[in-house]
């Protein structure tokens, strides 16, 4: 069933987002749409989806038009879509959200039984089986929440499914699983529209790629006939000529450690530290317990045993609060959920954490908003009177890493610092983290990405089911070993 849509217009207010986009995909056909944050990705699959309704242009599926109203529209015209912020119901189970709203029924009363045997199934089919249907979704990792969202999507046996960013928080088997889940619907004669800022799984996976900026598409290519460097140009405006800064050479003292750091289900007596100046990444697979570490560490989550030292003193924190006060920041892997208040201003956002009581200093947190705007080159210019949901992932991004740069910690904790950011803005963020460093912060990042544990990082630590499995150099090892560790086939005392 192919799908068109031409010279498709969208605006917010006076501000032309769409500026009449075309695009063509046949049946059992992978269209990779790629582009920096802000290019219109966003606000196209929304118009495909039903959520946003485009003011001019035509859309037809299998030559019929395709006038969608609302979201349910696209449902029953066999379009679904996998938004990269998750949608689930964190209260409810995996199986309640993956049924939601056809639970089947015996009697007038739910069937538990089937219930879970449907959503076991559905798991099954998408290849995600390392997903506890009996679990709460929000008891899950965002990783994991993702393969729920995905899951979902299956039940209807869509004739389009457009997945926004579905990678950005799977790394490994899980990444695998979901290429092969993509093959499949390819051969089902599903037509799969693919969002991602990593070009070389869209490399990989696309049989067409279509580069989009400033709300128009200006290049399309079949993979054999590009690369990342010439993508990365067209999505730019110009050509990036190193990712990475040079890695540092020299450190302080350390700042952070951890003794048999343990919280029972989650992680087991990890030991680390991090010295002044030094970035320190942590990768893993979903469930190795990484972004936990993080948490417990800033105190959201509970320790149940072991040692936590700051500036060479004993620490225990049970609270976020007591954590800042010690200068440590923590920035979370969903950014929507736990980083930003949407509805709220960015200069609102930025100055969340240092907000203190009624008697705000409105003068100094003006200056530190605008400081922050122009130090992170947050779009659009001029942007603090914006809501924070108004703004491209990439950007809410920065206004998250500018809320606690303002807390001006000592310590810096990142958990996947870079999720749905396009390559320009990637560039800026590690430059960030770089300048931060060298500058004598202390920085642990958590990172499901490989080239960026190892490309951002002095040193990798290696996690595989709540154990720290391996610590490697970065300038002296690859992503082969950082992934052997991961999966267990390579061992510690190897």
């Amino acid at each position: 069933m192919s799908l068109s849509m031409r010279e498709v217009r969208k605006s917010y207010g006076t501000a032309e987002v769409l500026h009449g986009v075309s695009l063509e995909a046949e049946p059992g056909q992978v269209v990779a749409i790629v582009g920096a944050n802000g290019a219109g990705k966003s606000t196209l699959i929304k118009v495909l989806s039903g959520a946003h309704r485009m003011d001019s242009g035509e859309m037809t599926l299998d030559g019929q038009p395709l006038n969608l109203k609302n979201p349910r529209d696209a449902i029953e015209r066999g379009i679904r879509t996998v938004y990269q912020e998750l949608s689930v119901v964190p209260e409810l189970t995996v199986t309640e959200n993956l049924l939601l709203g056809a639970l089947p029924k015996r009697g007038g009363l739910v069937s538990w039984k089937q219930a879970h045997e449907q959503a076991a199934q559905l798991l099954d089919n998408a290849g995600f089986t390392n997903v506890d249907h009996r679990t709460k979704t929000g008891e899950l990792t965002v990783a994991k929440q993702q393969m729920v969202e995905i899951a979902k999507t299956l039940g209807d046996n869509p004739r389009i499914l457009v997945l926004d960013e579905p990678s950005a928080v799977l790394a490994g088997s899980d990444l695998d699983s979901l290429f092969e889940l993509i093959r499949g619907l390819k051969k089902t004669g599903t037509t799969v529209i693919y969002i991602s800022h990593r070009l070389q799984e869209v490399l990989d996976i696309a049989d067409k790629i279509v580069v989009m900026k400033d709300g128009e598409f200006i290049a399309e290519m079949a993979p054999d006939e590009t690369d990342e460097d010439h993508i990365i140009a067209l999505m730019a405006g110009r050509t990036i000529e190193q990712i990475y800064p040079e890695r540092r050479q020299e450190f302080g003292e350390e700042t952070l450690a951890l003794h048999n750091f343990t919280r029972p289900g989650e992680f087991e007596d990890i030991s680390l530290s991090v010295r002044r100046g030094e970035v320190l990444s942590i990768f893993g697979l979903v469930g190795s317990g990484r972004s936990e570490l993080v948490e417990t560490i800033f105190g959201g989550r509970r320790i149940g045993s072991g040692d936590l030292m700051i500036h060479g003193l004993p620490r225990r924190f049970t609270h976020p609060t007591q954590a800042m006060r010690a200068g440590l920041a923590l920035v979370t892997e969903d950014r929507k959920r736990t980083g930003l208040i949407l509805g709220h201003t960015v200069s609102e956002n930025i100055s969340l954490a240092t907000m203190k009581g009624l008697l705000l200093q409105m003068k100094k947190i003006r200056a530190g908003v605008s400081t922050m705007t122009e130090d992170l080159s947050i779009q659009p210019h001029n942007c603090a009177a914006l809501e924070a949901g108004q703004l491209s992932g990439g950007n809410q991004q920065k206004v998250v890493l500018a809320k606690w740069l303002l807390t001006k910690p000592s310590i810096l904790l990142l958990d996947e610092p870079t999720r749905g950011v396009d390559v320009a803005t990637r560039v800026q963020i590690y430059s960030m983290i770089d300048q931060l460093a060298r500058e004598g912060m202390s920085i642990l990042m958590v990172s499901s990405d490989l080239a960026e544990a190892i490309g951002a990082a002095d040193r990798v630590l290696v996690m595989r089911e709540g154990s720290l499995v391996g610590e490697l150099e970065a300038s002296q090892t690859t992503e082969d070993e950082v992934l052997a560790y991961s999966i267990g086939t390579k061992k510690c005392q190897e």
